[in-house]
This record gives structure tokens, C-alpha cells and sequence, in this order.
């Protein structure tokens, strides 16, 4: 089903099994906060993990590109503790394809390896490509956060091709940009792959 031109941007509530992705708000702020700090995600430079005495100016900045239509961003929690784990956005919002990226995503070391992620990537997949009627969904990282980049790969997102001094990092230094992307026909492919991983024994899965 594909939504109207300006319905797929408004703020939605998505819901897994293990995770749930709600609007982003100031509310949030302690929770977040609080989960930045498990793992001082902030000190990875290549990161988009704000410091905790910046979480408020964050989530200000990214509102305020929610109000532009530049972003559609989420705070995620797990769904049965209710728990405040992280942060993630539709970002790059496109409606004349449409397409989106997935991106702006951190979540506190704890819960990371866990199959969270997996989870909460593959509601917003499933949001994207069934509800907003997307053509493509794209995933971008720092060229040497190789960690980043093989989560990514395990989804089954393919390279497109490396943009180069692409960005700036917040320590100063270049950022190359990797772009990879999900296309429409390769997604009910994607989803079962995602699904058996979600499915399949913990101590089995590679995340």
C-alpha cells in the first residue's frame, strides 16, 4: 500500500516482538541519556551518539528536521521492559521515489548483539516497503566503522559505492561515506532472511 505524499512523514508508533519504535520526544530525555551512557557510546568518534549533556540539543535538532520533513525520528525500547535503549530515524525522506534512509542510529552497549537491532530494522523495512510503498531503502556508515558496515551487510543491504569527504566528522577529521541500499524486489527475500534470524537460537546468530 502506498501512503499519500505527505502521510508516510508523520510521527508512528512501530511495534515487534522485542522492540518498540516511538516518536521521538523531550520525554524521552532521561531514558536516553541514561542509555548513551551504557557504553560511553559518545567517545566512538565515528558515531552519531550524542554526550549526555547534549541529549537535549539532539533531540531538538532532530525534531526540528522532523518539522522541515527531513527526518522521521524514533526513540527505541524494548518492548517487554519498557526500557529506553536507543535512537533511530527515517532520514533523507524522498517522497517522489518515495525512498527512505535508515540511519542516525545508536543503542546502548548492553543491548547490542542481542537481535534488537535486527528486529528493529526489519519493522522499519517492513513500514518502508509495505506501508510507504518505498523503491528503495538506504543504509549509510563512515567507510571504517567496519562494524556498522557488516551489520548492515547482514541485512542484506548491497554497496552502491562510497562517497567521498562526504561529511565531516565531530572530530574535525573527513568522513567517506558507504551507501548501500535495499531495492523493492529484493525485499520479501530480505524479510525472510531477517525473520529465520530472529526465529533461530540466540547462540547462533551472527550480529
Amino acid at each position: 500500500m502506498t501512503a499519500g505524499r505527505n502521510e508516510w512523514i508523520k510521527p508512528t508508533t512501530l511495534v515487534g516482538r522485542n522492540v518498540r519504535l516511538v516518536p521521538l520526544s523531550q520525554d524521552h530525555r532521561e531514558g536516553l541519556v541514561e542509555a548513551v551512557r551504557d557504553g560511553a557510546l559518545w567517545r566512538l568518534w565515528y558515531t552519531s551518539a550524542p554526550a549526555p549533556e547534549d541529549m537535549e540539543a539532539e533531540i531538538n535538532r532532530r525534531l526540528g528536521l522532523q518539522a522541515a520533513g527531513a527526518m522521521l525520528p524514533f526513540t527505541v525500547m524494548h518492548e517487554p521492559s519498557g526500557r529506553i535503549v536507543g535512537m533511530t530515524t527515517y532520514a533523507n525522506l524522498d517522497p517522489t521515489g518515495p525512498r527512505v534512509e535508515i540511519g542516525y542510529t545508536w543503542y546502548s552497549l548492553s543491548t547490542q548483539r542481542t537481535g534488537l537491532n535486527t528486529e528493529a530494522k526489519l519493522i522499519l523495512l517492513a513500514h518502508a516497503f509495505d506501508e510507504i510503498g518505498c523503491v528503495a531503502v538506504e543504509f549509510r556508515t563512515h567507510f571504517l566503522n567496519h562494524q556498522s558496515r557488516q551489520a548492515i551487510e547482514r541485512l542484506g543491504a548491497k554497496l552502491d559505492g562510497v562517497l567521498r569527504s562526504h561529511q565531516r566528522a565531530k572530530d574535525g577529521t573527513m568522513r567517506d561515506s558507504c551507501i548501500y541500499s535495499i531495492v523493492m524486489h529484493e525485499w520479501p527475500s530480505v524479510r525472510s532472511h531477517l525473520t529465520w534470524q530472529l526465529d533461530k537460537p540466540r547462540k547462533n546468530r551472527d550480529e
